[in-house]
């Protein structure tokens, strides 16, 4: 049988076991103690409200699709038609050679090859790997070509929970984005407004996030989530120095996005300090995971 996203690639280690896909290198599934901590999909079926997906070369979005590089204008085709954006990068859809596949570990590569508003050769390679402390992803992007072109890296991992409003969340930045409502395009960078505010860690409620935070002087990070009798960690380090928070309407999940850049960084702006030049054979790097920083309750001590 043949999957919607290709051929699926199964990791274990200790606690903890992940699925990856051959197409858009997704991450399908994340387990510990063989609990489900993603809202995803089967094998079977197309990912849905970009769950999993690995957003390159730019997370979020970009005004009106454009951009320049130097004095070169570029007009990508808009995805996000009613706020008429482009939206989470060129991924969807792409395949992934398998270039190692062990135990624990599965390391994917893909080239993004010139089309229309693109005009780079980007080769990258993404590493899933599993250890006891949980889940680590490396990504390694590299300009092969001729062409200089902007990079930004972003990820889309729902985390689900039976009851969202019950759920503690601490976000450990000191800045939020604001964006305009109509399009959620950056409009300034500045303090977390007191709706936002997780740096102390308490219950969502009803609060709706579809927010962008940042801290400049941060190095690593992590964002916890506490509920249905777990707490799991989303962490990064000084490469993914942004972070996209978001609640669907649905309420049974919570996205938690590390980035490298914001939003529109592409264009001038209160992100684009943080948009990444690539010149050939030049590369950049972004790193995270997934952990659990105490053990489940009633789940036996590893052997």
């Amino acid at each position: 049988m043949i999957h919607p996203t290709g051929e699926q690639y199964e990791i274990r280690s200790h606690r903890w076991s992940a699925v990856t896909t051959q197409v858009g290198a997704g991450l399908r599934s994340l387990r510990y103690d063989g609990v489900e901590l993603l809202d995803t999909y089967r094998a079977d079926e197309e990912p849905r409200r970009w769950q999993g997906a690995h957003l390159m070369p730019w997370p979020n979005r970009l005004r009106d699709g454009r951009y320049l590089i130097g004095e070169t204008e570029y007009q990508l085709p808009v995805n996000e038609v009613a706020r008429g954006n482009a939206n989470h990068g060129l991924n969807v859809g792409q395949q992934w050679e398998m270039l190692s596949h062990m135990s624990s570990a599965v390391r994917q590569r893909t080239v993004f090859w010139p089309r229309r508003g693109w005009p780079g050769i980007l080769a990258v390679e993404i590493v899933h790997e599993l250890g006891e402390n949980g889940l680590t992803v490396d990504v390694l992007a590299t300009n092969i070509g001729t062409t200089t072109f902007p990079w930004g890296y972003g990820t889309h991992p729902y985390f689900r929970f039976d009851d969202l409003s019950q759920v503690e969340l601490s976000i450990p930045f000191d800045a939020e984005l604001m964006v305009d409502p109509e399009r959620l395009l950056p409009v300034r960078l500045g303090p977390i407004s007191s709706d936002h505010d997780f740096t102390a860690s308490r219950r969502i409620g009803d609060t709706v996030l579809d927010t962008a935070f940042t801290d400049p002087l941060q190095r690593d990070w992590a964002v916890t989530l506490r509920g249905d009798g777990r707490a799991i960690k989303i962490w990064g380090d000084a490469t993914t120095q942004w972070v996209q928070v978001f609640t669907p309407p649905t309420r049974a999940s919570i996205a938690v996005e590390p980035m490298t850049c914001g939003p529109d960084a592409f264009n001038e702006g209160p992100t684009h300090r943080d948009r990444i030049l690539l010149r050939s054979g030049e590369s950049a790097r972004a790193r995270w995971g997934v952990s659990v920083p105490v053990p489940w309750p009633g789940t036996p001590e590893p052997r």
